[in-house]
């Protein structure tokens, strides 16, 4: 069901479609499940990988929003909140109760976050992932064994959301598939269709694999691309204005030990005005994150030193073991694709994330803004607004009880094959049948050869950044450790997808091109 051929068969069979949604991100993807279970025939075309873009460089956060809280934004709160649980319920074995303690360092704070996180806790409803609590500085500590103690006088702990976020985006692939949609990754739409009166119809596209060339009609086309959005719009229209300013958030990746219990540290205030968060990922601490207006959007997104100072500073006025730059695993950026300030004086921190829907003359349907929790109200946003354009018959949205390929009850972080969900059964019998497919991938990795040869039979892996950045996170847990076994994972590959030699080693250099920028 999930091989690339018979997907790409699907297209030389039907030129015409209900949908088409170009981007393959949490929203793309959001959309065209919504638009599948609806009954629309869909399509879906995203130029690299699923997840390629910011959507695999979150905080790995499923949460209202506490900072949008303080600004005073309740209902964006609130809609996240109902949507942070219907995660929980739809993707079992990905989103799980993560524990948040906030440090109080003076007895206004302790007042002021233990009052907003009952406000907080309030707005989440039925939903409730737990309820916050105010708790002694001698819990502080025993929960938080490597926070500074100075001053220190407890702390509020509180409930949210944590995900795998990449892995959520190749699970909501495949339950597009396994209701009737056609969506393929490496395939780049490169025009716009238009019909004598000017109004969009379809799109062309190419296959980056064999460069074959599609034109495919549609009823409505749905751009879905993130930071990429005003290209889009552009090819749309030349003389387009930017909807889009990309503001990059990184986050970097430490061992357990800099935080070495269950829960995470929610630092609310830092010296930027946003928060920072210390969360437990995958047995690796990730901590970000940074906001800063880029002038340009790229497929890698570098971070700038002065981003990785200020985490490294932060969690270091924290922590009692000392964060060099030395210690840094894996350091990762992601562009969001913020509405463009009305002027200088709007700061990133302050502009709304909720998300816009804008039609244009053409016909061309924009979704931008957002964020990953509320992906799944988003998608019915944008198809309930085709359906009111008259492009679409009406048909009621199914996804709020739509259970995502893998939900498989309650999380279980016991061991690190969980993030498969149901599919973890097929894994263990891969290496029963061979054997030599349950050595790891390295020494200091809990991952298996068996999760690469998965990836690329069922979750559409095609290249090594595919495998190693967002089907086995080896990438965001261990830069270095991701260099080492390149090879060992492009000779996979390669067999897996009958290549030459030379592809292998295109691959490798390819690779360790865009690990640099995961490497400090």
């Amino acid at each position: 069901m999930f091989n690339r051929a018979t997907l790409v068969n699907q297209l030389k069979e039907n030129t015409d479609w209900d949908v088409i949604v170009i981007g393959g991100g949490a929203t793309g993807l959001g959309v065209a499940l919504d638009s599948v279970s609806r009954g629309f025939k869909t399509l879906l075309l995203e130029q690299v990988d699923f997840a390629k873009g910011t959507s695999s460089r979150s905080t790995k956060l499923v949460h209202g929003g506490v900072r949008y809280l303080a600004q005073g934004n309740i209902d964006l709160v609130k809609e996240a909140l109902y949507e942070r649980g219907l995660m929980l319920k739809n993707a079992p074995h990905l989103v799980g109760d993560q524990s948040f303690i906030i440090p109080n360092y003076s007895w206004w704070d302790s007042f002021f976050y233990t009052i907003g996180l009952k406000v907080y806790d309030f707005l989440s409803g039925k939903l409730s992932f737990g309820k916050s609590s105010r708790i002694s500085k001698d819990e502080t500590e025993t929960r938080l064994k490597t926070l500074k103690k100075k001053r220190l006088k407890g702390g509020v702990v509180y409930h949210d959301g944590q995900f795998d976020d990449s892995r959520l985006a190749i699970n909501l692939a495949q339950t597009c598939i396994e209701h009737g949609a056609t969506v393929l990754n490496h395939f780049k739409v490169t025009n716009l269709l238009k019909n004598d009166t000017g109004k969009i119809c379809g799109v062309q596209a190419v296959d980056s694999e064999t460069k074959a060339s599609y034109t495919l009609n549609s009823r409505a086309v749905i751009n879905a691309t993130g930071v990429f959005t005003d290209d889009v719009l552009k090819m749309d229209n030349a003389q387009a204005k930017d909807k889009i300013r990309p503001s990059q958030g990184v986050h970097v990746v430490l061992d357990k030990s800099y935080l070495p219990g269950n829960d995470a540290i929610m630092i609310p205030k830092t010296k930027d005005g946003r928060v920072l968060f210390l969360v437990p990922w995958h047995n690796r601490v990730v901590v970000g994150t940074t906001d800063t207006l880029m002038e340009s959007h790229s497929l890698e997104p570098k971070a700038l030193s002065q981003e990785v100072e200020f985490i490294i500073e932060t969690a270091n006025a924290y922590l009692t073991k000392p964060v060099g730059k030395q210690d840094v695993l894996s350091i990762f950026a992601g562009l969001r694709p913020l509405a463009a300030p009305k002027d200088n004086s709007e700061k990133t921190k302050e502009i709304s994330r909720s998300h816009k829907i804008i039609k244009s003359k053409s016909g061309l349907i924009t979704i931008t803004g957002g964020k990953w929790t509320t992906y799944r109200r988003m998608a019915q946003d944008t198809i309930n607004r085709v359906i009111k354009l008259g492009k679409l018959p009406n048909a009621k949205c199914i996804t709020k009880t739509l259970l995502i390929h893998g939900a498989d009850g309650a999380l279980d972080k016991s061991e690190h094959l969980y993030v498969y969900g149901s599919d973890k059964k097929y894994i263990i019998a891969l290496i029963k049948k061979s054997p030599e497919l349950g050595e790891k991938l390295h020494e200091r990795l809990e991952f298996t050869k068996a999760e690469v040869v998965w990836a690329i039979r069922n979750e559409m892996a095609r290249t090594l950044d595919d495998v190693l950045a967002r089907r086995v996170r080896v990438l965001f847990l261990d830069a270095k450790v991701a260099v080492e076994i390149a090879p060992v994972v492009a000779s996979i590959l390669a067999t897996e997808l009958g290549r030459n030699e030379a592809w292998e080693k295109e691959q490798i250099a390819s690779f360790t091109k865009i690990a640099s920028h995961y490497i400090l």
